[in-house]
């Protein structure tokens, strides 16, 4: 990492002119006009801006993200030394985002070149080129080296360097229109791996794989994919392993994998792994009986292969990868992917609606992106997805439930405030729930769930000196408690006591 030409730049008044005109990289355009951060939460410097509202960020391994005005990011050079030398090299780059060395050497000169003679007519590109490459000590790189390098930077832009507006959590397009590898395709790479050893008849990879939760699940998803004749024995080593993590997915699938043989003999090893506990006797309730034939069997995967497997990873719900990413480690990739795919869904809401009824908005998918948000770690994005999942829920007890997990996503990222309104709306909802679906909740979990909320916000806002707003609060904890029936009440009673005390007493805080 270096930023050799960097200090050089700040240094020298001429080099700076030289720089920001012809070539357009302006160390006083460094303010980008709206606040922006990565969602992987790593630093961005900004250090110059052009004269179309972009802005040039640093982060944190030197690599140089490009910003422009109308939404669009991406990397352009892996430090602040190569991007000046595809800037100087290319004055036009961003009329070359498309460009690969797939287009070939031809190509990409006869394009470069069409594209400086444009800038020759108004800039003396030919008289300040050799001039600031030579002041900065940058290479001379021929303009299709200079391609491969912008192509390279550029698909490095995702998972790790995406950039999202720091106010409103949406991600910045990406500058280029490069394909880049399906989600699945590094998703399963270990998998893959896993499979092939696993076939060679490696034991150490047979027990490693088998034991690890996530290499077997992994190792099931690339062996869905790829089916090969040889496989029955290793499916039944990870089917009996499997069984260990009760009902799964990749149970099911492992089940189905061995039934696609059609070998009435393995009836007796499924029938075991369906009697693992009450939750994988439910899963596999379907299954043959013991005394079933071949066929029966055979008729029984194929069906299941059908309506919830198949060979094709693209068909898999886009959950499937992103929660294997995770679980993996691959923790920017899966934010990635779920950050892009709640964008869709606030640009255009009727990608929520279902094919059997087109005029009903099915917020589901908000939802389970809310709640894999929060196993990322992710609240900022998480509350993005449960906001507006709530809005979009029609019965009073939906109403109220989405909005008790937003007021909670509110607390825990300090937004007291806003997590005060959305609990005075829910109890707008209660007194006025416009549908009988909470005629009961006073004694059930969600009448308990709700004043806990409560009593956990006036703690918070105590524990934040503001005690005004957190009196008011427990007058509205113990109000929903004083409704609550039976064990309901019961169950926030140390609770209640407990914040009462510090709320009153601020010497308790702490």
């Amino acid at each position: 990492m270096t930023d050799h030409a960097l200090r050089l730049l700040r240094q020298d008044a001429h080099l700076t002119e030289l720089a920001a005109f012809p070539f357009d990289f302006d160390l006083r355009r460094a303010d980008h006009g709206e606040p922006v951060r990565l969602a992987s939460g790593g630093p961005l410097r900004p250090v110059a801006g052009d004269d179309t509202g972009g802005t040039y960020f640093v982060c944190a391994d030197g690599s140089v993200l490009y910003a422009d005005s109308e939404g669009s990011a991406g990397i352009i050079g892996s430090t602040v030394d190569e991007a000046l030398e595809i800037m100087i090299g290319l004055p036009g780059w961003r009329d070359h985002l498309d460009l690969s060395p797939a287009d070939g050497p031809e190509q990409i000169l006869a394009r470069v070149a069409e594209t400086e003679e444009e800038f020759r007519e108004d800039y003396g590109i030919d008289e300040a080129r050799p001039e600031l490459r030579a002041a900065l000590g940058l290479s001379e790189r021929s303009p299709v080296e200079l391609i491969a390098l912008l192509h390279t930077a550029l698909l490095r832009t995702e998972p790790d360097f995406l950039l999202l507006n720091a106010e409103e959590g949406c991600a910045y397009d990406l500058l280029d229109r490069h394909p880049r590898p399906p989600l699945w395709e590094p998703v399963l790479a270990q998998g893959r791996a896993d499979l092939a050893a696993l076939r060679a008849g490696d034991r150490g990879v047979w027990d490693a794989t088998a034991e690890d939760p996530v290499r077997r699940r992994l190792a099931l998803r690339a062996a869905q994919f790829d089916r090969a004749d040889g496989d029955p024995e290793l499916l039944r080593h990870l089917l009996r392993h499997e069984a260990a993590s009760s009902m799964t997915d990749e149970l099911r699938l492992a089940a189905v994998l061995v039934g696609l043989r059609g070998h009435a003999e393995d009836l007796p090893l499924l029938h075991e792994v369906r009697e693992t506990d009450f939750d994988t006797a439910c899963g596999l309730s379907e299954l043959p009986g013991r005394d079933a034939d071949g066929a029966a069997l055979l008729e029984w995967a194929e069906g299941l292969d059908e309506s919830l497997f198949g060979t094709d990873p693209s068909d898999e719900p886009p959950s499937t990868w992103t929660e294997l990413a995770a679980d993996q480690g691959l923790a920017e990739l899966a934010r990635t992917a779920l950050i892009r795919r709640l964008d869709e869904i606030e640009m255009d809401q009727s990608v929520l609606r279902s094919p059997g009824a087109p005029k009903a908005l099915n917020a589901s998918p908000l939802r389970a992106l809310s709640r894999e948000f929060e196993q990322l770690g992710d609240r900022g994005q998480a509350l993005r997805a449960q906001r507006l999942y709530a809005v979009l829920q029609d019965t009073a007890w939906d109403r109220v439930s989405a909005r008790l997990t937003q007021a909670r996503l509110e607390r825990e990222t300090g937004q007291l405030a806003r997590a005060g309104a959305t609990l005075v709306a829910l109890r707008e909802i209660l007194a006025f729930p416009a549908d009988d679906s909470l005629r009961y909740w006073q004694g059930v979990n969600l009448g308990r769930f709700i004043a806990e909320e409560h009593y956990a916000l006036a703690r918070d806002l105590a524990d934040a000196n503001l005690l005004e707003e957190a009196r008011a609060a427990l007058v509205a904890a113990d109000g929903i408690r004083g409704e609550l029936s039976g064990a309901a009440a019961t169950a926030v009673r140390e609770l209640a006591e407990d914040v009462a005390e510090r709320v009153e007493d601020p010497r308790n805080l702490g």
